[in-house]
Order: structure tokens, then C-alpha cells, then sequence
């Protein structure tokens, strides 16, 4: 995180930055985002926030990353992006514990 945050920093990191989500916009068909919770606010005995990649959907490719853009470190209620009772599709889950 260090590394990454110290793009943000200069001028120079943020034109590669800018540069990159160009290359996103003109050569990617999917768009995927890392999204993490927020521990603090669960009140749990687990720290370990759990990390998920979310495909973006809808719009065109430039759409979608303007939005993943626009929504950088920022807060994502999960109300604004799963329905109630809505069907969602897994690719793959698993602890990695091997067979029992």
C-alpha cells in the first residue's frame, strides 16, 4: 500500500495513473474492482477485513471505469450495489482447507 500511495502523491504518479485507466478504457472487455469491509464497524472479534473482486456491470467499458474511478477509497454501502433477494453469481469461494 505504501508503494501505491505514493503514486498518488506527485504529479508524476498521478499522469501514470491516469495513463493506465486509458489503456483500461481502450483495451479491457471486463472490468473488476477489489473491494474490502470495513472491521471497525462490525464489531467483531475477527480484525481481517475480508477482500472481494466485484465485476462491474452495465454501460460501456469507459462508463465503468469512470465509475471505479470515481469511487476510489471511498465508502460503498452494500445496499447501493446488491438488491434484496437479487440471485448473485460466485466464481469461486473457499478457506483453503482441502478435503475433509
Amino acid at each position: 500500500f505504501t508503494k501505491s500511495s505514493t503514486k498518488w502523491g506527485d504529479d508524476l504518479g498521478k499522469k501514470e495513473i491516469e495513463k493506465d485507466l486509458a489503456q483500461m478504457k481502450k483495451y479491457c472487455t471486463v472490468i473488476r474492482v477489489i473491494v474490502h469491509t470495513q472491521m471497525k464497524l462490525l464489531h467483531r472479534r475477527q480484525k481481517k477485513a475480508h477482500i472481494m473482486e466485484v465485476q462491474l456491470n452495465g454501460g460501456s467499458v469507459a462508463d465503468k471505469v469512470d465509475f471505479a474511478r470515481k469511487h476510489f477509497e471511498q465508502t460503498i454501502p452494500v445496499t447501493d450495489v446488491f438488491a434484496m433477494d437479487e440471485c448473485i453469481d460466485i466464481i469461486g469461494v473457499t478457506k483453503g482447507h482441502g478435503f475433509k
